[in-house]
């Protein structure tokens, strides 16, 4: 028998990857669930963000109950689990979360970051007029949609043989006036920055230039429901 170590592929390979409690019944109000998804890896190196993914695929991982204690400043303020020091001081040395090694960049957005930015977001809608609200949420719900809904055609773009799709010519008109209010969106959501600015509105204003290089806006995507104040889950506490 040789001692050599075989090398290669396995001799069997598997046709279908394996899943974790396949014969059990999911429970989509826990962590990591359909209702409870699990939060973003943040402050990690590329190398631990796919250990913690592989824990999390397999069924392996473990949430925090509580906030952890930092192994730099004492302070319990590790929300992440698996970490071994806090956002700010993986942030201040320039540090990995978990395996405290030197990194030039780190995988994720900061949450502090995050929360700030969505803070922003709604004093800014709740400063303006409701008209420009309107305006602001319909565009931020256009660039979350993805896929862009059938648009209207026209009876001169029309071809012989065409099915007419409206039942009349009312719900025809009704149809293009909707659909041309939809065209003028993003140009209304151009000037709100600078009518804002005009009102004294700043905060209205740093959030529309956010907006404008986050998101790039898409031609008549399928509208979603936006609930303002949405973050991260917490994995602790309960």
């Amino acid at each position: 028998m040789s001692s050599e170590r075989r090398q290669g592929p396995p001799k069997h390979q598997n046709r279908y990857a394996w899943k974790p409690n396949a014969g059990h019944k999911i429970n989509e109000t826990e962590l990591g669930g359909r209702f409870r998804p699990y939060s973003e890896i943040t402050g990690v190196c590329p190398r631990c963000r796919d250990q913690i993914d592989w824990k999390r695929r397999y069924g392996k991982y473990k949430p925090l109950v509580e906030p952890a204690k930092c192994q730099k400043c004492g302070k319990r303020a590790v929300r992440q689990a698996y970490h071994n020091i806090c956002a700010g001081c993986s942030k201040e040395h320039g540090l990995c979360a978990k395996c405290c090694t030197h990194v030039d960049q780190t995988v994720g957005r900061d949450i502090s970051e995050v929360e700030s930015e969505q803070k922003m977001l709604q004093e800014a809608v709740k400063n303006a007029r409701e008209r420009d609200r309107r305006t602001l949420l319909r565009a931020v719900n256009k660039s979350k949609g993805g896929a862009s809904g059938p648009a209207v055609t026209k009876i001169g773009e029309k071809r012989e043989g065409d099915v007419f799709a409206a039942a009349s010519i009312d719900e025809y008109a009704e149809q293009t006036r909707q659909h041309e209010s939809e065209e003028d969106d993003n140009e209304v959501l151009l000037c709100l920055v600078s009518k804002s600015c005009e009102r004294g509105a700043d905060q209205f204003c740093n959030a529309g230039a956010y907006l404008r290089q986050r998101y790039s806006f898409l031609v008549y995507p399928q509208p979603m429901n936006l609930s303002i104040g949405q973050g991260y889950e917490v994995e602790y506490g309960e």
